[in-house]
């Protein structure tokens, strides 16, 4: 099993940035494909970013279009962490932020169902 953690959430003008942090512990987190999601209010809880296991060099990342060349997912898998750089954030970005990690490749990597492991999540509020 693995326990994940985020923070960095909090109040953001819009055209800011934030980092999320997800610390994972347990079971060889490392070796989990991690994600990014958010739910907004009266939204569905949607995939916003992927990151493959591996090394730096064989790693993939998969990002939603509606954050594609402002934000950037990656790991630290010494730290056995997770990161999420927001930049350019605009109102619409506000929701709850959760990491998320699986060992299963049935799903898309933007479909909750393929995620076995959650963290409580971070709030982040932008405003205009």
């Amino acid at each position: 099993q693995v326990q994940l953690v985020e923070s960095g959430g909090g109040s953001v003008q819009a055209g800011g940035s934030r980092r999320l942090s997800c610390a994972a512990s347990g079971a060889t987190p490392a070796t989990y494909f991690m994600g990014w999601f958010r739910q907004a209010p009266g939204k569905e809880r949607e995939g916003v970013a992927a990151i493959s296991t591996g090394a730096d060099s064989t790693r993939y990342t998969h990002y939603a279009d509606s954050v594609k060349g402002r934000f950037t997912i990656s790991r630290d898998n010494v730290k056995n962490t997770l990161y999420l750089q927001m930049n350019d954030l605009k109102p619409e970005d506000t929701a709850i932020y959760y990491c998320a990690a699986t060992r299963r490749y049935d799903d898309p990597w933007y479909s909750q169902s393929r995620y076995d492991y959650w963290g409580q999540g971070t709030q982040v509020t932008v405003s205009s």
